[in-house]
Protein backbone atom coordinates (compact mmCIF):
# COMPACT_ATOMS: atom_id res chain seq x y z
CA UNK A 1 0.00 0.00 0.00
CA UNK A 2 3.03 2.46 0.47
CA UNK A 3 4.15 1.75 -3.04
CA UNK A 4 0.27 2.69 -4.37
CA UNK A 5 0.29 5.82 -1.77
CA UNK A 6 3.68 6.95 -3.07
CA UNK A 7 2.86 6.38 -6.75
CA UNK A 8 -0.09 8.53 -6.88
CA UNK A 9 1.41 11.29 -4.82
CA UNK A 10 3.81 11.69 -7.44
CA UNK A 11 1.86 11.86 -10.49
CA UNK A 12 -0.55 14.53 -8.53
CA UNK A 13 2.39 16.65 -8.47
CA UNK A 14 3.26 15.86 -11.55
CA UNK A 15 -0.44 17.14 -13.24
CA UNK A 16 -1.57 19.86 -10.89
CA UNK A 17 -1.58 22.34 -14.21
CA UNK A 18 -3.37 20.35 -16.69
CA UNK A 19 -6.93 21.04 -17.97
CA UNK A 20 -9.62 18.37 -19.41
CA UNK A 21 -13.41 18.21 -19.69
CA UNK A 22 -14.27 16.90 -16.15
CA UNK A 23 -15.81 13.23 -15.92
CA UNK A 24 -19.57 13.07 -15.53
CA UNK A 25 -21.87 10.73 -15.02
CA UNK A 26 -22.41 8.00 -18.42
CA UNK A 27 -19.06 8.72 -19.70
CA UNK A 28 -17.15 5.88 -21.11
CA UNK A 29 -13.01 5.77 -20.41
CA UNK A 30 -11.23 3.33 -22.44
CA UNK A 31 -7.61 3.01 -21.19
CA UNK A 32 -4.78 0.90 -23.03
CA UNK A 33 -1.31 0.81 -22.50
CA UNK A 34 1.46 -1.05 -21.70
CA UNK A 35 0.63 -3.68 -18.71
CA UNK A 36 3.42 -5.25 -16.86
CA UNK A 37 2.63 -7.83 -14.34
CA UNK A 38 5.46 -8.32 -11.63
CA UNK A 39 4.99 -10.90 -9.05
CA UNK A 40 6.10 -11.14 -5.59
CA UNK A 41 6.00 -14.78 -4.91
CA UNK A 42 6.05 -16.70 -1.49
CA UNK A 43 6.40 -20.42 -2.16
CA UNK A 44 5.74 -23.36 -0.12
CA UNK A 45 9.12 -25.89 -0.22
CA UNK A 46 9.00 -28.28 -3.05
CA UNK A 47 10.22 -31.61 -2.09
CA UNK A 48 12.07 -33.17 -4.98
CA UNK A 49 13.44 -36.84 -4.81
CA UNK A 50 16.39 -37.74 -2.58
CA UNK A 51 15.48 -35.25 0.06
CA UNK A 52 15.95 -31.79 -2.07
CA UNK A 53 14.48 -28.57 -1.21
CA UNK A 54 13.58 -25.89 -3.33
CA UNK A 55 11.14 -23.21 -3.63
CA UNK A 56 9.02 -21.75 -6.65
CA UNK A 57 10.01 -18.25 -8.10
CA UNK A 58 7.95 -16.57 -11.35
CA UNK A 59 9.29 -14.24 -13.79
CA UNK A 60 7.45 -10.49 -15.09
CA UNK A 61 5.87 -10.14 -18.42
CA UNK A 62 4.65 -6.63 -20.27
CA UNK A 63 1.55 -7.08 -22.59
CA UNK A 64 -1.16 -4.88 -24.16
CA UNK A 65 -3.61 -3.47 -21.82
CA UNK A 66 -7.09 -2.73 -22.81
CA UNK A 67 -8.98 -1.29 -19.72
CA UNK A 68 -12.36 -0.07 -20.32
CA UNK A 69 -14.46 2.23 -17.38
CA UNK A 70 -17.94 3.40 -16.93
CA UNK A 71 -18.87 6.38 -15.14
CA UNK A 72 -22.40 5.54 -13.51
CA UNK A 73 -22.05 8.55 -11.28
CA UNK A 74 -19.41 11.81 -11.37
CA UNK A 75 -17.51 10.49 -8.44
CA UNK A 76 -17.93 6.37 -9.04
CA UNK A 77 -16.79 3.75 -11.84
CA UNK A 78 -16.48 -0.13 -12.66
CA UNK A 79 -13.68 -0.62 -14.53
CA UNK A 80 -12.20 -4.00 -15.96
CA UNK A 81 -8.86 -4.68 -16.32
CA UNK A 82 -7.97 -6.81 -19.36
CA UNK A 83 -5.18 -7.52 -21.59
CA UNK A 84 -3.90 -10.10 -23.76
CA UNK A 85 -2.22 -12.81 -22.23
CA UNK A 86 0.63 -12.90 -20.12
CA UNK A 87 3.79 -15.25 -19.92
CA UNK A 88 5.88 -16.08 -17.07
CA UNK A 89 8.88 -18.29 -16.39
CA UNK A 90 8.71 -20.39 -13.27
CA UNK A 91 12.64 -21.22 -11.92
CA UNK A 92 12.98 -23.64 -8.91
CA UNK A 93 15.53 -22.26 -6.65
CA UNK A 94 17.60 -24.32 -4.39
CA UNK A 95 17.59 -24.56 -0.62
CA UNK A 96 19.38 -25.87 2.21
CA UNK A 97 22.12 -28.59 0.54
CA UNK A 98 21.89 -27.51 -2.95
CA UNK A 99 21.04 -23.42 -2.06
CA UNK A 100 22.36 -21.43 -4.96
CA UNK A 101 21.09 -24.19 -7.46
CA UNK A 102 18.62 -22.48 -9.61
CA UNK A 103 17.10 -24.11 -12.93
CA UNK A 104 14.36 -23.63 -15.16
CA UNK A 105 11.50 -25.69 -14.19
CA UNK A 106 8.42 -24.63 -16.47
CA UNK A 107 6.36 -21.74 -18.12
CA UNK A 108 2.93 -21.05 -17.85
CA UNK A 109 0.39 -18.44 -19.47
CA UNK A 110 -2.24 -16.77 -17.43
CA UNK A 111 -5.10 -13.96 -17.69
CA UNK A 112 -5.85 -11.90 -15.05
CA UNK A 113 -9.42 -10.12 -15.50
CA UNK A 114 -10.08 -7.65 -12.67
CA UNK A 115 -13.25 -5.99 -12.38
CA UNK A 116 -12.44 -2.70 -9.71
CA UNK A 117 -15.37 -0.04 -8.02
CA UNK A 118 -13.33 3.34 -8.25
CA UNK A 119 -13.61 6.70 -6.80
CA UNK A 120 -12.92 9.79 -8.43
CA UNK A 121 -12.43 13.03 -5.86
CA UNK A 122 -11.97 15.06 -8.46
CA UNK A 123 -15.20 13.92 -10.99
CA UNK A 124 -16.99 16.60 -12.27
CA UNK A 125 -14.23 19.01 -11.88
CA UNK A 126 -11.93 19.71 -14.89
CA UNK A 127 -8.29 19.15 -14.71
CA UNK A 128 -6.59 15.81 -13.95
CA UNK A 129 -8.29 12.58 -12.62
CA UNK A 130 -6.64 10.77 -9.32
CA UNK A 131 -8.78 7.67 -8.47
CA UNK A 132 -8.42 4.49 -6.08
CA UNK A 133 -10.34 1.29 -6.19
CA UNK A 134 -11.14 -2.10 -4.77
CA UNK A 135 -12.14 -5.17 -6.60
CA UNK A 136 -12.13 -8.42 -7.48
CA UNK A 137 -9.38 -10.77 -9.58
CA UNK A 138 -9.81 -13.55 -11.41
CA UNK A 139 -6.13 -15.37 -12.44
CA UNK A 140 -6.80 -18.19 -15.37
CA UNK A 141 -3.79 -20.34 -15.70
CA UNK A 142 -3.45 -22.49 -18.95
CA UNK A 143 -0.67 -23.72 -21.51
CA UNK A 144 1.51 -25.03 -18.27
CA UNK A 145 4.89 -26.93 -19.76
CA UNK A 146 7.70 -28.46 -17.54
CA UNK A 147 11.16 -27.40 -18.82
CA UNK A 148 13.70 -30.15 -19.94
CA UNK A 149 15.77 -29.07 -17.25
CA UNK A 150 13.49 -30.04 -14.59
CA UNK A 151 13.23 -33.28 -16.38
CA UNK A 152 16.57 -33.88 -16.49
CA UNK A 153 17.16 -33.06 -12.87
CA UNK A 154 14.50 -35.54 -11.86
CA UNK A 155 15.84 -38.42 -14.23
CA UNK A 156 18.72 -37.93 -12.61
CA UNK A 157 17.41 -37.99 -9.36
CA UNK A 158 15.58 -41.00 -10.03
CA UNK A 159 18.53 -43.29 -12.18
CA UNK A 160 16.93 -42.31 -14.93
CA UNK A 161 13.43 -43.47 -14.40
CA UNK A 162 11.72 -40.18 -14.95
CA UNK A 163 11.75 -38.85 -18.57
CA UNK A 164 8.74 -36.85 -18.29
CA UNK A 165 6.68 -34.25 -16.35
CA UNK A 166 3.11 -32.18 -16.16
CA UNK A 167 2.48 -28.66 -14.64
CA UNK A 168 -0.91 -27.76 -13.37
CA UNK A 169 -1.86 -24.76 -11.82
CA UNK A 170 -5.19 -24.01 -10.32
CA UNK A 171 -7.07 -20.86 -11.18
CA UNK A 172 -7.37 -18.41 -8.81
CA UNK A 173 -9.63 -15.59 -6.89
CA UNK A 174 -8.47 -12.95 -5.04
CA UNK A 175 -8.63 -9.06 -4.02
CA UNK A 176 -7.60 -6.06 -6.40
CA UNK A 177 -6.35 -2.69 -4.75
CA UNK A 178 -5.37 0.12 -7.27
CA UNK A 179 -4.15 3.70 -7.94
CA UNK A 180 -3.67 5.66 -10.56
CA UNK A 181 -4.31 8.89 -12.52
CA UNK A 182 -5.64 10.16 -15.92
CA UNK A 183 -3.56 13.58 -17.36
CA UNK A 184 -5.19 15.19 -19.84
CA UNK A 185 -4.06 16.21 -22.92
CA UNK A 186 -7.40 17.87 -24.79
CA UNK A 187 -10.95 17.11 -23.99
CA UNK A 188 -11.08 13.34 -25.18
CA UNK A 189 -7.38 12.00 -24.75
CA UNK A 190 -5.00 11.74 -21.41
CA UNK A 191 -1.72 10.23 -20.42
CA UNK A 192 -2.99 7.05 -18.33
CA UNK A 193 -0.76 5.56 -15.15
CA UNK A 194 -2.15 3.18 -12.98
CA UNK A 195 -0.93 0.38 -10.37
CA UNK A 196 -2.82 -2.42 -9.23
CA UNK A 197 -2.07 -5.07 -6.63
CA UNK A 198 -3.89 -8.48 -6.96
CA UNK A 199 -3.83 -11.44 -4.67
CA UNK A 200 -3.13 -14.38 -6.52
CA UNK A 201 -2.59 -17.54 -5.12
CA UNK A 202 -2.79 -20.87 -6.65
CA UNK A 203 -1.80 -24.66 -6.03
CA UNK A 204 0.74 -26.21 -8.23
CA UNK A 205 1.07 -29.83 -9.21
CA UNK A 206 4.12 -31.42 -10.60
CA UNK A 207 3.20 -35.09 -12.00
CA UNK A 208 6.82 -36.89 -13.01
CA UNK A 209 6.09 -39.53 -15.82
CA UNK A 210 8.65 -42.58 -16.20
CA UNK A 211 7.47 -43.90 -20.07
CA UNK A 212 4.22 -42.49 -19.47
CA UNK A 213 3.14 -43.84 -16.56
CA UNK A 214 2.61 -41.81 -13.18
CA UNK A 215 5.62 -42.03 -11.00
CA UNK A 216 5.03 -39.39 -8.01
CA UNK A 217 3.27 -36.32 -7.70
CA UNK A 218 4.11 -33.20 -6.19
CA UNK A 219 1.87 -30.56 -5.02
CA UNK A 220 2.61 -27.04 -3.40
CA UNK A 221 1.36 -23.65 -2.93
CA UNK A 222 2.40 -20.22 -4.01
CA UNK A 223 1.28 -16.99 -3.58
CA UNK A 224 2.20 -14.94 -6.63
CA UNK A 225 0.91 -12.03 -5.47
CA UNK A 226 1.71 -9.45 -8.39
CA UNK A 227 1.88 -5.31 -8.41
CA UNK A 228 0.67 -4.55 -12.05
CA UNK A 229 1.92 -1.33 -13.23
CA UNK A 230 0.01 0.39 -16.62
CA UNK A 231 1.06 3.21 -18.67
CA UNK A 232 -0.51 4.34 -21.64
CA UNK A 233 -3.41 6.60 -22.85
CA UNK A 234 -7.07 7.42 -22.30
CA UNK A 235 -9.59 8.06 -24.01
CA UNK A 236 -12.74 10.07 -23.00
CA UNK A 237 -16.47 9.58 -24.71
Amino acid sequence: MKRVLNFTAAVTMACTGAVVQAYEEGDWIVRVGVTTVSPDVDSDDIYLPTGLVAEADVDSDTQLGIIPVYMFTEHFAVEVLAATPFEHNIEAKGKGAIKGTNLDAGKTKQLPPTISLQFYPRGGQSGWQPYIGAGLNYTAFFDEDVDNQLVGLLGSLTGGAVNSADLDLDDSWGLALQAGVDIPINDHWAFNAGVWYLDIDTTAKITAKANGATAATVKFDVDIDPWVYNVGIAYKF
